[in-house]
């Protein structure tokens, strides 16, 4: 693979679409598109995303019997999609504060405690570069809407039964699922 170049193709409120042109190993040139939270890529070394993004909160309860998730309308798809709590790191927030701010924004619930951290995964690594943390742990309380109207989740806590039920009948976000499978299995 030769890269040849970058340009900007729109850049909106929250991503940027970017064509990469390239040619490939026996000669033929190619563009591939992308998007980015970054809206100033102008070399091939700044596809590589030096920034976490986001958080992935994969809460069990207080028990460790019952996995969180949302059931969130996700407009991308035209339907409700299984999911992790999961959002944006606000500017000069650590994604521990992020982690809690999303926790209880999106299901009403406290983190107790994080367990575990998951570094430097991507979200749709096919066409983004955005990166994320996931945030192992535990949260319990009482669930409440989200704190945004833009926003259609319905929270829950599911057994191991109730998520292999899930699974073989709705849609998942990726990670979500395969997190899911392994946890039930």
């Amino acid at each position: 693979m030769n890269f040849l170049s970058i340009d900007k193709i729109n850049e909106g409120k929250f991503i940027t679409r970017y064509d990469l042109t390239y040619e490939t190993a026996d000669k033929k040139l190619k563009v591939y598109e992308m998007i980015s939270r970054n809206k100033n890529i102008t070399s091939f070394e700044e596809l590589t995303n030096t920034k976490t993004d986001a958080v992935v909160l994969i809460m069990h309860n207080p028990a460790g019997d019952k996995i969180l998730l949302n059931r969130e309308y996700r407009m991308a798809t035209g339907q409700f999609v299984y999911n992790f709590p999961a959002g944006l790191i606000d500017p000069g927030e650590k994604f521990e504060e992020s982690a809690k701010r999303e926790l209880f924004e999106e299901t009403g619930l406290t983190l107790l405690s994080i367990e575990d951290v998951l570094h430097d995964s991507y979200s749709a690594v096919g066409f983004s570069n955005e990166k994320n943390i996931c945030v192992i742990g535990t949260a319990d309380g009482e669930f409440a809407p989200s704190t945004s109207t833009f926003e259609e989740i319905e929270a829950g806590w599911y057994t191991k039964e109730e998520i292999l039920d899930l699974l073989s009948k709705y849609p998942f976000a990726a990670r979500t699922q395969a997190y899911c499978y392994m946890w039930a299995k």
